[in-house]
């Protein structure tokens, strides 16, 4: 039974160009036996280059797919060997066996641990734009070969976000400019970051997208990190989960009570009464569930807390306090 090419590479029998190219490209870095060191890893890095040499061939692939890897040792129509066969057929294919020259051929240079500056061997099966969050400052390093390989420290930004945000969860779309070393020039680009905040996320919080900084030779781009700040709102302060509200209210309101309403952040309204007692300085009223939730389950909410500022009278007539004097306890 011949090889199956397509199960080598680890893709469907109708993947395109791309694909096949991403694949080899992952599983060429996986396999080299310059940084995989298992027994098997050498044999397999030779599988996977000769998988990609009939794949990513037109021809070669059209008869691989109809005839199988015996099509490919009787015959490619119209088209001249690689190598010949034994029966002096020249219209056969068969694998030159050096895979390194495949690997050459397609990254453009053969040793792969001292050139990739721009490819974490170790993060090859991250899914990209993986945000890790608690990431701290300061540059890093890792060593390629024989070759040690700076990453530029992290850039971090500040991103104060509305507690209506905080409360709903949202997404903020930003424009970084960078440079950009794709096509092998310098250039300058303008990139967009979906920003994905989730609700109750306490400021301070850190979402990092990885090496989205400048790409220089020899460098490994920094890191892009945003750190969530608290944006400062009218009404409500923040803290922690709870929301503090300011009730500013009259001597008289203090003594004798009165009532008012609080619209949260959802627009709900809710209705204060302190008829029947007196507030002081220190009196808070709560309503628990009405603040933000917590960041670890949303299905749990912090209170809405009232504190109350009492505002005295800077004088009063002396026929007012002496009937206070008279009425007030002691």
């Amino acid at each position: 039974m011949g090889k199956d090419f397509y199960k080598v590479l680890g893709i469907s029998r109708n993947a395109k160009e791309d694909e096949i190219k991403k694949a080899y490209r992952k599983l060429a870095l996986k396999y080299h036996p310059d940084k995989n060191k298992c027994v098997q890893a050498e044999e397999q890095f030779k599988e996977v280059a000769e998988a990609y040499e009939v794949l990513s061939d037109r021809k070669k692939r059209e008869v691989y797919d109809n005839f199988g890897e015996d099509g490919l040792k009787e015959g490619i129509p119209g088209q001249q060997s690689d190598h010949s066969s034994r029966n002096g057929n020249s219209n056969t294919y068969q694998f030159h066996g050096d895979p390194r020259a495949t690997f050459a051929q397609f990254f453009g240079f053969a040793d792969p641990f001292t050139m990739l500056f721009n490819d974490n061997i170790e993060d090859i099966f991250m899914p990209e734009n993986e945000f890790i969050p608690g990431r701290g400052p300061g540059a890093s390093f890792r060593r390629t070969g024989s070759r040690r390989i700076i990453q530029d420290s992290p850039i971090e930004h500040e991103l104060f976000v509305s507690l209506e945000d905080i409360d709903s969860g949202c997404t903020k779309r930003m424009k970084i400019s960078r440079i950009s070393m794709a096509s092998g020039v310098p250039r300058k680009e303008e990139k967009v970051l979906n920003i994905v905040i989730k609700p109750g996320w306490k400021s301070g919080t850190k979402i990092t997208f990885q090496r989205e900084g400048d790409q220089m030779p020899n460098r490994i781009p920094a890191d892009i990190v945003f750190i969530i700040r608290d944006k400062p709102h009218p009404i409500f302060r923040r803290d922690g989960s709870d929301l503090q509200y300011t009730a500013h209210i009259s001597l008289k309101q203090a003594l004798c009570g009165a009532s008012f309403q609080v619209t949260t952040l959802r627009g709900e309204k809710l209705t204060c009464s302190t008829l029947g007692e007196v507030i002081q300085p220190d009196t808070l009223k709560s309503f628990p569930g009405r603040g933000l939730p917590h960041s670890k389950d949303n299905s749990r909410r912090g209170a809405l807390v009232l504190n109350f500022v009492i505002k005295f009278p800077k004088s009063l007539p002396k026929e007012l306090a002496t009937s206070l004097a008279g009425m007030l306890p002691n």
